[in-house]
């Protein structure tokens, strides 16, 4: 068991509040009972969190929407669990997915995940959208800064000169200066 899979099944093992349906799907081996538990009315969402994630890293794309609308959850741990089922999930749909969810501006609060995603994707979205994410955080006062870093960092790991001129408008940033140094240091020379 890898230790997204313990850390989901501790946390929904607590949430679903009763065994019997939770060891069920715990320990199904049928994909079509855990894909219909993703469009079953009235399913807990401990429970389509549990089917998604499971379908998702064995490659189901039916799981590919339930695991978008988790990975924008308000609750961060939801948020890891399907940016990793996602990641396994390999769907070609999966980068512009998480491109929408990190430059809507009315949820930047949930974008982290999304950022993070989109780094570790290396999709042809992953350079723009954090360029653009970032540029948009930059202003002063910005609350989501722990956001604004994570573009920071994955526009870093990537190492791609159109990241420069953003990267550049970080540094005087106290939170995000030392970060964008670093990334800009593993820029190609220009």
């Amino acid at each position: 068991m890898d230790e997204e899979f313990r850390s989901l099944t501790d946390r929904l093992g607590d949430e679903s509040g009763g065994p019997v349906a939770f060891h069920r799907l715990l320990a199904t081996d049928d994909d079509e009972e855990l894909a219909g538990v993703l469009i079953e009315r009235e399913r807990p969402l401990w429970a389509r969190e549990m089917a998604a994630f499971r379908l998702g890293c064995r490659g189901d794309s039916r799981a590919f929407e339930a695991l978008v609308l988790l990975l924008n959850h308000r609750d961060p741990e939801r948020c890891v669990s399907a940016a990793h089922a996602l990641r396994l999930l390999g769907d070609p749909r999966t980068p512009r997915a998480a491109a929408a969810l990190a430059t809507n501006s009315l949820r930047t609060a949930y974008a982290l995940h999304p950022v993070r995603l989109l780094a570790d994707l290396r999709a042809p979205e992953s350079v723009p959208t954090l360029v653009s994410t970032l540029h948009r955080l930059l202003t002063p006062d910005e609350p989501h800064w722990r956001v604004a870093l994570a573009c920071v960092e994955g526009l870093g790991n990537l190492g791609d000169g159109r990241a420069r001129p953003v990267l550049e408008a970080a540094l005087p940033h106290p939170r995000l200066g030392t970060a964008a140094a670093s990334a800009l240091s593993r820029l190609p020379a220009r």
